[in-house]
C-alpha cells in the first residue's frame, strides 16, 4: 500500500487524465457535500422544533376545556366546561405517584403602570409548582412561593421585557405596580429561553386573581408534570388515563375532544422524531442516489484506463506481477480520487455550517449541524465507495492474460 512505485504511477496516471478525472471526483465531493448538507438541514429542523419547547419542561402535560361538542350524561351539546380548584385536589388524589407538580392556571390581561410608564400585558396567575413545569428562569428576586399563594399576596413576577418596558433601568424589586389600578408588589424578574413575548409575561398567585375577580374558583387550565423516569409509552398511557378521568368527570363523551383536551409533550416530541427520522431518511437517500453516480462514474474512468493501460499490464504480468498486485493499484487509485474527492466536499460543507449554522436561529429551522458520527460514517463510505468503483476493473485488469495484452494494439 506504501510502495513508491505505485503511488507514482497512480499520480501519473491522475495527471494524463485531468480533466476525466476532476468531473468523476466532482461528481463524488457533490454527493458527500449534498448529502451532509442534506443531514444537517434535518438536525436545524429538528433543532428549531425542539427550541420552541425548550421553554417547559419535557414531561409536561396542559389540560384544558372548551365546549361540549356532542350530547352526553343527559347534558346538552355547546356545554362550557369549567375547572375549578377541587380538579387540581381530585387529580393530585387520583394519581399520587404519576403527579410531580401541578399548577393552575387563571389568565387575564392588564394595563400595568409604573410612574409614567403604561403597557398592556398578559397576567397569568399560577401556583408556586408552576415554575417548575414552565422551566422559568429567574433573573433576579425570587418565584411565588406557598405564602404568597396562602396569603392571597399582591405580588409578582413579570418578565425581562416588562422590566425594560416600565422600569427602564431602575431595579424593578419591591416596587410597586399598579395593575388595573391595584398595587402589586414585583418580587422577581425572569427571563425565559423560548421567545422574547414569553418575557411580556407576568407571574402572580392564582388565588390572589381568583379574589381579585370576585372569590371565585375558577381556572381557566391545568398544567402538570408527570413522572420523570417515565418512557414513551408510559407518558402517553398516562395522559390517556388523565383524559379519560377528567371526562368522566365532567360528563364529556369519551369521543368528544373539543370539551377537554390533554395535550402531552411526549406526544409532540414522539411526532417530531418521527417526522424527522423521515426526513433523515429521504436525505440519506438522495446523497446515496447521487453518491452512486459517482462511483459509477468512478469506475467507468478505471475500466477506460486500464484498456488504455491492456499491454502495460500484459508486461507486468509477463515480468511475474501477481494478480493481488494489479487488483491492488487498481483499487488504490480508485479508493485515492474518491476519498480526496469526497473529503472535499465533506471539508466544504463542514466549513459553510460551521460559518453560518450558529447565525441561522428561527422557531422552524435553528443551528443546522452535523455530529461527529455522520463525518466518521461519511468517511467510511468513501472509502468503501472508493474499493467498489475500483474492484470490477481492478477484477478484470488481473484476468488480462500477457500474451493477449502484448498483442494489443
Amino acid at each position: 500500500m506504501f510502495d513508491r512505485d505505485v503511488w507514482q504511477e497512480i499520480f501519473n496516471t491522475i495527471k494524463k487524465n485531468k480533466l476525466r478525472t476532476f468531473l468523476t471526483g466532482f461528481s463524488v465531493g457533490w454527493a458527500i457535500f449534498i448529502l451532509v448538507m442534506l443531514l444537517a438541514s434535518v438536525n436545524g429542523m429538528q433543532n428549531g422544533f425542539y427550541t420552541q419547547f425548550n421553554d417547559d419542561a419535557n414531561n409536561s402535560i396542559f389540560v384544558r376545556s372548551g365546549v361540549t361538542s356532542k350530547a352526553y350524561g343527559g347534558f346538552e351539546a355547546d356545554r362550557r366546561i369549567q375547572f375549578k380548584d377541587d380538579d387540581i385536589e381530585y387529580i393530585k388524589a387520583s394519581f399520587p405517584k404519576d403527579i410531580e407538580y401541578i399548577s393552575g392556571r387563571y389568565r387575564a390581561s392588564t394595563t400595568a403602570r409604573y410612574k409614567s410608564e403604561t403597557g398592556s400585558y398578559s397576567v397569568q396567575a399560577v401556583a408556586p409548582d408552576h415554575q417548575m413545569i414552565e422551566k422559568t428562569l429567574m433573573m433576579s428576586g425570587r418565584y411565588i412561593n406557598e405564602a404568597d399563594y396562602i396569603n392571597k399576596a399582591k405580588v409578582a413576577v413579570i418578565g425581562r421585557k416588562v422590566a425594560e418596558d416600565l422600569f427602564k433601568k431602575e431595579d424593578p424589586i419591591g416596587k410597586f405596580v399598579e395593575f388595573n389600578g391595584l398595587p402589586f408588589r414585583v418580587i422577581g424578574v425572569f427571563t425565559d429561553e423560548g421567545d422574547d413575548n414569553a418575557e411580556r409575561v407576568i407571574y402572580a398567585p392564582m388565588t390572589t386573581y381568583q379574589r381579585i375577580y370576585g372569590n371565585t374558583n375558577l381556572l381557566n387550565s391545568i398544567a402538570l408534570t408527570y413522572n420523570p423516569n417515565y418512557d414513551l409509552t408510559e407518558a402517553l398511557e398516562f395522559s390517556d388515563r388523565l383524559e379519560i378521568l377528567m371526562k368522566r368527570r365532567h360528563a364529556v363523551h369519551p369521543d368528544d375532544q373539543a370539551a377537554i383536551g390533554v395535550w402531552n409533550y411526549a406526544q409532540a416530541f414522539d411526532d417530531i422524531s418521527k417526522f424527522t427520522a423521515v426526513l433523515r431518511f429521504i436525505g440519506i437517500g438522495v446523497g446515496f442516489l447521487i453518491l452512486i453516480a459517482g462511483i459509477v462514474g468512478i469506475g467507468n474512468i478505471m475500466v477506460f484506463t486500464i484498456k488504455e493501460r491492456t499491454k502495460e499490464i500484459g508486461i507486468r504480468k509477463a515480468l511475474g506481477a501477481k494478480p493481488s498486485q494489479i487488483v491492488n493499484l487498481v483499487i488504490l487509485e480508485s479508493v485515492f480520487i474518491t476519498a480526496i474527492s469526497g473529503f472535499v466536499g465533506l471539508l466544504f460543507a463542514w466549513i459553510i455550517l460551521a460559518i453560518i449554522g450558529p447565525t441561522i436561529q428561527s422557531p422552524a429551522f435553528t443551528n443546522p449541524n452535523v455530529s461527529l458520527g455522520v463525518v466518521v460514517t461519511a468517511t467510511i463510505i468513501l472509502i468503501v465507495a472508493g474499493v467498489l468503483a475500483g474492484l470490477l476493473p481492478a477484477m478484470k485488469a488481473a484476468k488480462v492474460k500477457p500474451i493477449v495484452a502484448l498483442s494489443d494494439k
